[in-house]
């Protein structure tokens, strides 16, 4: 009596059954985990990446943008000491924040984990102390920019992007050092914007005052090798008299103009999908501990008021 014929194909259909049985013996297993080419079924599927936060999806939630200016003790809501500044960024952190740019943030561009709210970090004015190198020219890891380089090698999804407003006149204490400052900046994935060239109170100064102020200080990033700044912060946090200005002219032959306009004072911002959102105006935080500061805002974000910005 000849063997039975099986269909075509029914030797191929029991192949995976025969891994199986021939399994049973000792040892077998973790042979087959260890070529999960030959059993993809049988490899280990990575877990789905985990929720910064368990806060739901909130797109018309608020965003937080932080104002800072020295990062070292003294007195008044200009002055955080090292020790807050690390504070800070911990807490950003545990409470499931993660840095975006000012311009991302004003493109609706920003790029966060699900879960996560978006914190914008500023720093305005330039001072020595937000960015300093040592001797051996690394970035010293007392100013802002090397205690958040640290902050991020231990969490590197909060990465060094900041938006510096800075005065090209006189940036960081160094002018010899200004041009390895700025590739540092860029390098890490910080950007550059415009703070005037002067710092002074917009509404007294004619129009083409206006225009020289912002005007040169654009040529002169430009001129640095940064790419021209998208987004001002307005000194003092006033608007020029005539606000029409800040969406645009003509200064020497070329077309000075910003997509995001930056005030100095509070509540968190609206979100970008927000109808009233206006980029003419976008309130900041002072990074101090004080009433209309960021750790005021974030202690009623705690208790339910200006639910913030959630990446679903």
């Amino acid at each position: 009596m000849s063997s039975p014929k099986w269909p075509v194909g029914h030797n191929i259909a029991l192949a995976p059954l025969a891994v199986l049985l021939v399994c049973t013996v000792p040892g077998c297993g973790s042979k087959v985990a260890e070529m999960p080419h030959l059993h993809p079924h049988l490899a280990e599927r990575p877990a789905p990446p985990k929720r910064v936060s368990d806060r739901p999806g909130n797109k018309m939630g608020r965003v937080y943008i932080a104002m800072y200016h020295h990062i070292r003790a003294g007195r008044g809501d200009m002055f955080r000491t090292v020790n807050q500044f690390r504070a800070d960024l911990e807490q950003y952190y545990k409470l499931g924040f993660r840095p975006v740019l000012a311009s991302a943030y004003v493109e609706n561009k920003m790029s966060l984990p699900s879960g996560a709210s978006p914190i914008v970090l500023t720093f305005d004015d330039s001072n020595p102390s937000q960015l300093q190198l040592a001797k051996d020219g690394t970035v010293d890891p007392n100013c802002a920019v090397g205690i958040w380089m640290a902050f991020a090698k231990e969490h590197p999804d909060f990465p060094v992007h900041g938006t510096f407003f800075v005065l090209p006149d006189s940036m960081w204490g160094r002018d010899d050092q200004v041009s390895k400052k700025l590739k540092i900046l860029t390098s890490l994935g910080s950007e550059i914007g415009n703070h005037t060239i002067n710092h002074p109170f917009l509404n007294r100064l004619s129009d083409e005052r206006v225009k020289w102020e912002l005007g040169r200080a654009t040529a002169r990033i430009a001129a640095l090798g940064v790419h021209p700044p998208h987004v001002m912060a307005v000194p003092y946090g006033v608007m020029p008299r005539h606000e029409s200005l800040l969406k645009g002219f003509n200064w020497k032959g070329k077309h000075v103009a910003f997509i995001g306009v930056f005030r100095a004072d509070g509540p968190p911002a609206r979100s970008p999908d927000d109808p009233k959102f206006t980029n003419l105006r976008i309130p900041r935080m002072v990074a101090t501990s004080g009433s209309d500061s960021v750790q005021s805002f974030l202690r009623l974000m705690a208790e339910g008021k200006y639910a913030p910005y959630v990446q679903p």
